[in-house]
């Protein structure tokens, strides 16, 4: 076929031209958008963190846990230490508005969580509690003086304290007794539990031979523990196995709330996706548009 040879194509500039031709032209700016999109997305846009200020039902209440070696005992099952953790994350399970807090004492005593709303860390925390973590002994006035230390800022209109041990007090720099009278100062109302059963219990103990089991006396200092939450408007309890334990928290459990004003903080959150989704979308229809709609366009 012979080519048609014309000396000017001004003849066609006034020739009509389609949508199609105007939407040709468009596809420049669908792929110019896509790609545009696909920077942000790499530059990883997120949510800012945010708080809020809620107010809502419950009390600041600290847990006191002895974790000195007589905690090893196994007339609980597993033993002591096992049980009392176990009981105590349930009972957090159940006081989802409380701010809860946990000190661990022994030889010494230290704060191994502060008061917060973020429950899973606080059992998390409560999970990792060994015996041996700190130096042996029983500081019982040193566990409830850092205990006291952690409510005695608290604006709530009810603090409580949950002392469990099952020894005597026969270390440490803290009176239990004047403890016990700081937290009365501050309003603060204190339940003690004894752990441990009535006479003897079976201990493990390193032998020449490897672990073994002895029998040993159990000594709780129960006249001290009732004398500390009677002077602050609490309660003594004895747990002599592990149902009796759980019983005593759900006593406990059934303790009055108050409104207490909590400060809810929100993570940052990634919002990449949704910039990705729309790029491959203009891509897509540029695509279908360039390929099957418009492929008779030159």
């Amino acid at each position: 076929m012979a080519d048609l040879q014309v000396s000017t194509t001004e003849g066609f500039d006034t020739s009509a031209r389609s949508f199609r031709h105007y939407l040709y032209a468009g596809l420049y700016i669908f792929r110019l958008l896509a790609i545009t999109l696909l920077i942000l997305a790499l530059a990883r846009p997120q949510t800012s963190l945010s708080r809020q200020d809620i107010s809502v039902e419950g009390i600041d209440l600290v847990i006191a846990l002895d974790i000195s070696g007589s905690m090893t005992a196994m007339d609980f099952k597993p033993n002591r230490l096992e049980a009392a953790k176990d009981v105590a994350v349930e009972f957090i399970s159940d006081r989802p508005n409380d701010r809860i807090g946990l000190v661990i004492f022994s030889g010494e005593s230290f704060t191994q969580c502060p008061l917060t709303t973020d429950h899973a860390v606080l059992k998390n925390l409560f999970r990792d509690i060994r015996s041996g973590m700190i130096e042996d002994g029983t500081a019982l006035g040193d566990g409830l003086a850092t205990a006291v230390n952690r409510l005695r800022g608290s604006k709530a209109l009810s603090k409580v304290i949950i002392l469990l041990t099952d020894g005597v007090s026969n270390t440490g720099a803290v009176d239990p007794r004047s403890a016990a009278e700081i937290a009365k100062l501050y309003g603060i109302r204190i339940y003690t539990i004894g752990i441990g059963t009535i006479g003897q219990a079976p201990f493990p103990v390193q032998t020449p031979f490897g672990m073994q089991t002895q029998m040993m006396e159990v000594k709780i200092d129960e006249p001290l523990m009732k004398e500390i939450a009677l002077m602050t408007d609490g309660t003594y309890f004895r747990a002599t196995n592990n149902s009796k334990l759980r019983e005593i928290y759900q006593e406990i459990d059934k303790m009055e709330k108050s409104k207490i004003d909590v400060t809810e903080f929100r993570k940052r959150k990634e919002e990449f996706l949704p910039l990705v989704i729309f790029a491959f979308i203009l891509l897509s229809l540029e695509i279908l548009l360039r390929y099957l709609f418009l492929k008779n366009i030159p």
